[in-house]
């Protein structure tokens, strides 16, 4: 497939040719489209005075957005004095997009309406992520396979967001740390695989997009999200913005040098905050314990430790396992030592404790809390809410989906 704007169920959605008044209607589609997408309906005068445009030429693109099926008509205003004016919205059904969260042994994928639900998913899809042609190529038939359990037209699905831990650069669609195998970007090939338009991220990052639009953030502008996995990865929000960094490599939390060890970490260097205070670093102290002579109920269903994964350990101190509790604190009190030195970097409003070990609670939260409080600054401190992500497992998905919308209407 070599023309990439035939991929767009859309022609005129694909500006790159686009100039003068042409260009210009182009754009006003997709704000008002954007507009109503995040924030309900709408009226003619109400858009109008949104966008600073006439009304007759907002009258004019939102009956051109009906005509394309985006935009739906639902009736008169229930209050108002005199003539009530007609409320627009968009069609919720009308295009859907496609998220997935790649994780280390699973994957998480969802479909999304324009109204930001998501209305099916499919959740722990059994997965090996590994750097080879045969894992992507296993990746790319999960998504087939979700598409075609749909039985929808593939016209209906705008587009398909993945996310990828490590080096992403969204930008241009490389993965610098899984799946660099060709001289075409990643994004490239899995479209070229599935035929849908498709945008790479980074996990954490799109993880704290999904929180930013549909999670615990309350107005904050200014927010860190923190995934804490196998790895950690941080995604950042500075004026309502995802920040990226020159490269678009920003938020590599967990490779911060903080431990004076010998732990070589995955990026080749020693001492990196995720050697000693990640789910890599919980399996491997857990499984040392229990060689050493440490009880723990994970041990009935996996008599051999190399089968112990990080869910075991998880579901363990969830129902009281002392050594599970034990360790996950000592991650905690390491990790809020790192969270307290980027708490003094950037003095953020809110931080947010997102992946699989966030959902141990207060096992985690509270020696976070207390590390947070020890080597922060107080001052600093004092102005930094630290919340749990209510999102879950949803909050990637709903990330990847909000991405690729967001994207394809030149908003992210």
């Amino acid at each position: 497939m070599n023309d990439r704007s035939m991929l767009f169920p859309f022609p005129e959605m694909n500006s790159e040719t686009m100039t003068g008044v042409a260009y210009k209607n182009l754009q006003l589609k997709k704000q008002i489209l954007s507009y109503l997408a995040n924030t309900g309906h709408s009226t003619i005068t109400d858009l109008s005075r949104e966008f600073n445009v006439s009304t007759p030429k907002v009258n004019d693109i939102v009956l051109e957005l009906i005509k394309d099926g985006l935009i739906k008509d639902f009736g008169k205003t229930i209050s108002g004095v005199g003539r009530r004016p007609n409320l627009y919205g968009v069609e919720p059904d009308s295009f859907f997009f496609i998220g997935m969260e790649v994780k280390k042994t699973y994957v998480n994928i969802g479909l999304m309406d324009f109204q930001k639900k998501l209305v099916r998913t499919a959740d722990k899809l059994p997965y090996w992520l590994d750097n080879t042609p045969a894992s992507l190529e296993q990746l790319c038939t999960i998504v087939r396979n979700f598409i075609t359990d749909l039985k929808m037209s593939p016209g209906k699905i705008l587009g398909i967001g993945i996310n990828l831990s490590g080096r992403v650069n969204h930008t241009t669609g490389y993965s610098y740390s899984y799946f660099n195998f060709n001289e075409a970007p990643l994004s490239r090939v899995i479209e070229e695989k599935i035929g849908i338009y498709t945008y790479l991220e980074n996990d954490s990052r799109a993880m704290a997009y999904g929180e930013f639009c549909c999670g615990v953030v309350n107005g904050e502008k200014n927010v860190l999200f923190i995934n804490v996995d196998h790895g950690i990865g941080m995604g950042i929000q500075i004026n309502g913005q995802l920040y990226y960094g020159k490269s678009g490599f920003a938020g590599e939390f967990g490779h911060i040098p903080i431990f004076d060890n010998e732990i070589l970490c995955h990026c080749g260097k020693k001492g990196c905050l995720e050697t000693e205070a990640s789910g890599s670093a919980l399996i491997r102290t857990f499984i040392r314990h229990l060689e050493e002579g440490a009880s723990s109920s994970v041990t009935s269903k996996h008599p051999s430790t190399a089968a112990i994964g990080l869910d075991d350990i998880i579901e363990a101190a969830n129902n009281d396992d002392m050594l599970a509790i034990e360790l996950i604190a000592q991650v905690g009190e390491k990790l809020g030592k790192g969270i307290a030195t980027i708490i003094n970097l950037y003095n953020p409003e809110l931080i947010i404790l997102g992946g699989s070990l966030s959902l141990t609670g207060d096992i985690i939260l509270l020696p976070v809390k207390s590390a947070i409080n020890k080597y922060s600054l107080s001052l600093v401190n004092n102005d930094t809410l630290l919340k749990r992500s209510i999102l879950g497992e949803k909050a990637g998905v709903m990330g990847a989906c909000l991405l690729v919308r967001d994207k394809l209407l030149s908003l992210a």
